[in-house]
């Protein structure tokens, strides 16, 4: 059985938001990808008062100076196609007021006809959330625990009722309705993330951080799932961020999906082994435009077919 495959939508700032989004959207669907996906990066604070993932000393990347609204970029997409899913992984979902962003999913998914996957984390940066000004970064855990029932509340049937610690809905109809379940997907890396998953959400949406690396986060999650009682199987859509170049770089020291299209197209046969479900492969900040960012995917895509993957 092969492994789904998706690609990462063009977002950033040398791509043309309204004409380059439906241009590769339509352009990964032909060649067979089966899903589209965004991710949010919400501000680049200047100067850098925090490192990049919270880790001091280390910078952010000048692409994330300039990167589309997820929901917007998503939409575009969608109004472009007809099969591919259309994923976020992730929404840094706390910086959104919860029963907006439940009602923005809930029309992109009935306009899509069903086509809609949500995929949550908490994000890590003080500024993004000092921006947003819905809830402190230090409740960025309840927030999101919160924001995963509002959804579940407003997706579901009609009178909606919910009296959380910040959302009150008291008796209402709310539509339009998805046009079936919306699977929630979470990035979990800590503890208390993963029991969260586990109880909660319908699936995960790890890092490539090596496919050993990644094996054995699943492993774990697998196996605390089992302690937990869960019988439900848990989704699994593994994040790519390559790198990519024309040219093969040297073996020694390389990091993965980093390095020419055979390089990668081997990181993705050993990370595939692992057995997830699917792989969302983001290859929008080496690529120059949207030309070549189709090239890329492209040549990506039917060499990973020819090698079974």
């Amino acid at each position: 059985m092969t492994t789904r495959l998706g690609l990462g939508l063009p977002q950033m700032r040398q791509y043309d938001l309204g004409k380059d989004v439906p241009d590769v959207a339509r352009a990964a669907e032909r060649l067979g990808y089966e899903s589209l996906w965004v991710f949010e990066r919400a501000l680049f604070p200047e100067p850098a008062t925090q490192g990049l993932y919270g880790i001091e000393g280390l910078p952010w990347p000048d692409e994330y100076r300039n990167v589309a609204e997820p929901l917007v970029t998503l939409t575009l997409a969608a109004a472009a196609t007809e099969r591919a899913e259309l994923g976020s992984s992730v929404l840094v979902a706390p910086l959104h007021v919860p029963f907006q962003l439940a009602k923005a999913l809930a029309s992109l998914d009935a306009a899509s006809g069903g086509r809609v996957v949500a995929g949550f984390g908490t994000g890590w940066s003080h500024d993004e959330y000092a921006a947003a000004s819905v809830r402190p970064f230090a409740e960025r855990g309840r927030a999101l625990d919160e924001l995963i029932e509002v959804c579940r509340a407003v997706w579901g049937p009609d009178p909606v009722v919910y009296d959380g610690e910040f959302t009150k809905i008291a008796s209402a109809v709310v539509g339009p309705k998805p046009a079936r379940p919306i699977p929630v997907l979470l990035a979990a890396g800590s503890g208390r993330a993963r029991r969260r998953l586990v109880d909660h959400a319908d699936g995960w949406l790890p890092n490539a951080l090596g496919a050993e690396a990644v094996a054995e986060q699943w492993r774990q999650l697998r196996d605390l799932a089992a302690e937990r009682g869960r019988t439900e199987p848990i989704r699994t859509v593994l994040r790519v961020n390559a790198r990519y170049r024309k040219a093969p770089q040297d073996p020694s020291g390389r990091r993965p999906f980093h390095g020419d299209v055979d390089q990668i197209v081997e990181d993705l046969a050993a990370h595939a082994e692992i057995g997830l479900d699917e792989i969302l492969l983001d290859f929008q900040s080496t690529a120059r435009d949207a030309e070549e960012l189709k090239d890329i995917a492209a040549e990506v895509y039917e060499k990973a077919r020819a090698n079974g993957i």
